[in-house]
């Protein structure tokens, strides 16, 4: 097994965000990508580069041993997530279907097939799918050891 250093994890996770642009908008500005040799940028299709989350904060890595999640979140046609929070950075692109994701205060977004997106960071939201399909979206959690990806929560703040 092979096993990376915090700052290892980290930087492999930033450059690749830094080798990509933003599919979905972006509350402010992001990073500049950085010119990458010519055989390799011909592999790549961007899908997102930024420092923010979806609702403008900035992100902030878990102290601890990193631990790298990825999954498909599934929410069928007329479900929802029901109201979380996220610890940890989390990279969604979504697949299919489009998630409507409320942020109580901090306004209602819609994510629909190829956006791409850093979630709000310990702040309390509910994805909807208020569509005919389900919503996948790949999620990719970069957390800590003994760090919840997710956990419930009350409502909106």
């Amino acid at each position: 097994m092979i096993r990376l250093h915090r700052g290892a994890a980290v930087a492999a996770f930033a450059f690749a965000l830094a080798t990509t642009t933003t599919a979905f908008a972006q509350p402010a500005a992001t990073t500049a990508t950085p010119a990458l040799p010519e055989a390799y940028a011909t592999l790549l299709t961007p899908l997102f580069s930024g420092k923010l989350t979806i609702i403008g904060q900035e992100i902030a890595y878990p102290a601890g041993v990193p631990n790298i999640t990825s999954a498909i979140v599934t929410i069928a046609p007329g479900a929802e997530t029901g109201w979380h929070t996220h610890e940890v950075p989390l990279f969604a692109y979504v697949l299919e279907g489009t998630a409507t994701i409320d942020y109580g205060s901090r306004g209602t977004r819609a994510a629909g097939p190829g956006s791409t997106f850093l979630e709000a960071m310990n702040w309390a939201h509910n994805a909807h799918n208020y569509g005919d399909v389900p919503v996948r979206i790949l999620a990719i959690y970069i957390g800590a050891e003994g760090v919840a990806n997710a956990e419930p929560a009350t409502g909106a703040e």
